[in-house]
C-alpha cells in the first residue's frame, strides 16, 4: 500500500474506536510512558484520534521530567518547543483542535536537550519506519535530537505493521510505545 492509503486505512480504524476502548488504551499508555528512562521528555497532547492522553504529560510531571511540548509553526518548518507546566498551560494552536504550550517558545534546537522523544504516529514498522500525518513536521525536528536520544513513536497495537513505504528523510523510530505492548525496540530483530 502507498503511504496515502495507509493513512487512509488507520484514520478510517481510529475513527471507529469506542470511546470506552480509547480511555482504556490511554491510560495504559500513562502507565508504559512513566516507566520509560529519561530526565528531559519531548511529548505531544494528542491531537484527533491520536493514541494517548494528557494523563501521561501529568504522570511525566509528577515524576519530577521535564516535559516539552511541540508547538507548530505558521510556515512549514520544524517544531518550535515550549514547557508543559499542567493542563493550565496549554492554549489553542495554530491547528484547530490542537492544544499547545502557552508559555515561552524555546525553539527547535531545544530538541537537544532531550532524553526521550515521544512522537505521535499512525503506524510503524520493524524497521523503524514511522508514518505520520504527511506534513513533516516531525522529519523535519527530528535532525535537531541528540545523537542517543530515545524516539519512540506512540501507536495502537494494531498499528505495527511488518513494513511501511519508506523515503530518504523518514528518521527512523528507536522504540514504539503501545497500549498492550508497552514499550519496544525498533528494528525489530527475526
Amino acid at each position: 500500500m502507498s503511504k496515502a492509503e495507509w493513512r487512509s486505512r488507520i484514520t478510517v480504524e481510529r475513527r471507529s474506536l469506542v470511546s470506552e476502548e480509547r480511555a482504556r488504551e490511554a491510560s495504559a499508555l500513562a502507565v508504559a510512558a512513566a516507566r520509560l528512562p529519561g530526565e528531559v521528555v519531548c511529548a505531544y497532547v494528542p491531537f484527533g484520534t491520536e493514541p494517548g492522553s494528557p494523563l501521561l504529560l501529568d504522570q511525566l510531571l509528577d515524576q519530577g521530567k521535564r516535559v516539552l511540548l511541540p508547538i507548530v509553526p505558521p510556515e512549514p518548518g520544524p517544531l518550535e518547543w515550549a514547557a508543559y507546566e499542567g493542563p493550565s498551560s496549554l492554549g489553542p494552536g495554530l491547528l484547530r483542535g490542537l492544544l499547545e504550550p502557552t508559555g515561552r517558545r524555546l525553539g527547535p534546537d531545544t530538541l537537544r536537550e532531550a532524553d526521550l522523544v515521544l512522537i505521535p504516529a499512525l503506524a510503524v514498522d520493524d524497521e523503524g519506519v514511522r508514518l505520520g500525518r504527511g506534513a513533516g513536521y516531525y522529519d523535519r525536528s527530528l535532525s535537531f535530537a541528540a545523537p542517543g536520544a530515545g524516539l519512540v513513536a506512540v501507536v495502537r497495537d494494531a498499528e505495527l505493521v511488518r513494513a511501511l513505504p519508506a523515503e530518504p528523510h523518514d528518521v527512523r523510530m528507536t522504540g514504539v510505545l503501545t497500549p498492550d505492548q508497552g514499550a519496544a525496540p525498533r528494528p525489530v530483530i527475526h
